[in-house]
């Protein structure tokens, strides 16, 4: 579980591909990939995503959640925590 002064970066094992304001999400294995695995982020998720870079920690990328986005720390506490959660889950950020 990811804590505030957590500094996490995407999986090595994951090809993103931006389109617009979303993100897709490609896990591959020994080169190839794995279509039935495709995740799409969507504007927030996207923005989440550029943030974690292996330099920022949590709890900055809440800040700028909140600032970006207009919403109160707490809220943005809760939704990058829950992002985090969920792409830990998939095994797309370490």
């Amino acid at each position: 579980m990811a804590e505030l002064n957590s500094i996490l970066s995407h999986s090595s094992s994951v090809v993103s591909r931006k389109t617009g304001k979303e993100y897709i999400l490609v896990p591959v294995t020994d080169n190839i990939a794995d279509m039935d695995s495709v995740y799409t982020l969507n504007e927030t998720g996207a923005f989440i995503w550029e943030l974690i870079d292996g330099k920022k920690t949590v709890e900055e990328i809440t800040e700028m959640l909140g600032d970006e986005f207009d919403i109160d720390k707490k809220t943005a506490t809760a939704d990058v925590l829950a992002f985090i959660e969920k792409m830990q889950e998939y095994l797309v950020i370490r």
